[in-house]
Formats: C-alpha cells, structure tokens, sequence
C-alpha cells in the first residue's frame, strides 16, 4: 500500500485526516477511543485538530488493521511496543535513570 503524502501544515481538520487515510469521521472517532495515544486536542470550537504525528499514528493504525490484518487489540499493542524503548535502548534509558536516582540521593543525603 502506498503511503500517502502528508501535506506541510501544522494542523488538519478531520475531514482532511480521512481524505489523506481514506477512512470516514466515525473510524477516527472509533480509533481515539480504542487507542489511547490517539488523542487530538480540541480548538476553542470544539472540532478536532490532528497535528502531523497524529496523521502519521492514524496512518499506522488503518496499515496495522487494514494491510497486515491485526485485531484491535495487536494492533495496540504492536503500538505500545513500539512507543516504548527496547533492548540496548531500553538499558541506556535505565542506566541514566538510576544515575539520576544517585545522584538525587546523594544531594538529599548532603542536606540532612
């Protein structure tokens, strides 16, 4: 399938999210309650406004569940997967957090 050209604009209506996915309003609606990370703020006027990662997620989402077959439920946790640091990545990420925790430690320690 291929992946349709995102225009440059830092917001889109969701009439223009569903033209660019090939999906209706009422699958993105759908989507924002099955995924939690697919959640556009609302403007001042109550109407949706997708930013370029959310296009991009919903892009993911409709090739997950259309083209590749998952459920739902696999593709929410193909995301979270993929939303979360993994291997020597996820090792870095914990390594710095520890020294961190040490390090506040050790300043808490000096005050008391």
């Amino acid at each position: 399938m291929p992946i349709p050209e995102i225009p440059e604009k830092l917001f889109f209506r969701i009439g223009e999210v569903c033209q660019i996915a090939g999906v209706e309003a009422y699958v993105l609606r759908f989507w924002e309650t099955e995924f939690p990370f697919l959640a556009p703020p609302k403007a001042k006027s109550g109407h949706r406004v997708y930013r370029k990662k959310d296009v991009e997620l919903v892009l993911r989402i409709k090739d997950l569940l259309y083209t590749r077959g998952f459920t739902i439920a696999g593709a929410r946790k193909q995301l979270s997967k993929a939303r979360s640091p993994q291997g020597p990545e996820r090792d870095k990420v914990l390594i710095q957090v520890r020294k961190e925790l040490r390090d506040i430690l050790t300043l808490l320690r000096r005050k008391t």
